[in-house]
């Protein structure tokens, strides 16, 4: 191959020439927006580690799927944050929970906007875990009805998908046999199938006010270190039943997203997790970095990976600069 034959740059002269060739684009449609809902009227309280987002009232948060649906983003995801918490997690799954009152809202209001419920019980409980605890640890097995019942009255409140996160082994067929059985066999699930026990989450849990009372989440999410059980977890939800899958979080797991997506034939969504999100706000605020550009180099470097999908809170920015 001679030198002066093959020159790359030429097809970078020009922002419409890099256009006509980029092999990844993003577009409004990738994006899930996460919304924080609590009681009360009225209410839209910041997160002070996220800049930008907020705990919402029901009312707020409809205002806030109508204005993603107005920018072409097509999903939100909804977190509920009860005002009384217990240690079953039963405002999680109670028919008019905070969420399912979300759910019906946001619905009744948008329509066409596909309503995600994610389903967990760490916002429910007032120790912080994401299940019932037996003897000081979360019981995987017993938790699993209970999760059952939050999937079956989030869907029958209106949620187009199901999204457990709760890293139980056998959710998903849990939850695929009560959905079914509740005549909701329509409604898909999105598993989060690949969930590691990440340093990430700090800001989340400030958001959802789920944040341990005791010990930790190491003893049923993964472990940062693995790559092939994250393979042996996509395996299993496939296997009982997931239509999607997801890998959270996202930048740190790039090479799992792509791992991931070579693996299965289903969706594959990405969630770029609070403590990504609120790093590059903070570089941002503090002039170290051209904030919306590196927002979309992380975007696009999360596509590139391999996500069909991704859980963003930068969908609002990210679809109006788009």
């Amino acid at each position: 191959m001679a030198f002066p034959l093959h020159r790359p740059r030429r097809l970078r002269r020009s922002a419409i020439l890099r256009d006509m060739v980029r092999e990844t684009t993003l577009a409004p449609s990738d994006f899930i927006y996460p919304l924080f809902v609590v009681e009360g009227r009225d209410v839209r309280r910041p997160v002070t580690s996220m800049p930008g987002i907020f705990n919402l009232s029901v009312e707020h948060a409809v205002a806030e799927a109508k204005q993603a649906k107005a920018l072409g983003v097509p999903s939100v995801i909804l977190f509920g944050i009860p005002g009384h918490k217990d240690a079953r997690g039963t405002q999680g799954y109670a028919r008019d929970g905070i969420v399912q009152r979300a759910i019906r809202a946001v619905k009744e209001a948008v329509p066409d906007m596909q309503v995600i419920a994610d389903v967990c019980l760490c916002e429910y409980t007032d120790h912080g875990h994401c299940g019932v605890l037996e003897g000081g640890h979360v019981a995987n097995d017993a938790t699993l009805p209970l999760l059952a019942q939050m999937a079956v009255t989030c869907a029958q409140a209106g949620a187009d998908i199901i999204a457990p996160s709760d890293m139980m082994d056998g959710r998903v067929l849990a939850l695929r046999k009560a959905l079914d059985e509740a005549n909701q066999g329509e409604t898909p699930i999105l598993s989060y199938a690949v969930k590691y026990a990440s340093g990430f989450y700090g800001p989340f849990r400030e958001a959802a006010q789920s944040t341990p009372q005791f010990g930790d989440r190491r003893g049923y999410q993964m472990d940062p270190g693995n790559a092939r059980e994250a393979l042996h977890e996509l395996a299993q939800d496939l296997a009982e039943g997931a239509d999607m899958v997801m890998v959270k979080p996202a930048l740190s797991y790039l090479d799992i997203i792509h791992r991931v997506k070579e693996r299965c034939d289903v969706p594959v969504a990405a969630y770029n997790v609070s403590g990504e999100y609120a790093m590059l706000k903070a570089a941002a605020q503090n002039g170290w970095v051209d904030g919306e550009r590196v927002m979309m180099e992380v975007l696009t470097s999360i596509k590139r990976a391999g996500a069909d999908l991704i859980v963003t809170y930068h969908a609002l920015e990210a679809a109006k600069l788009l």
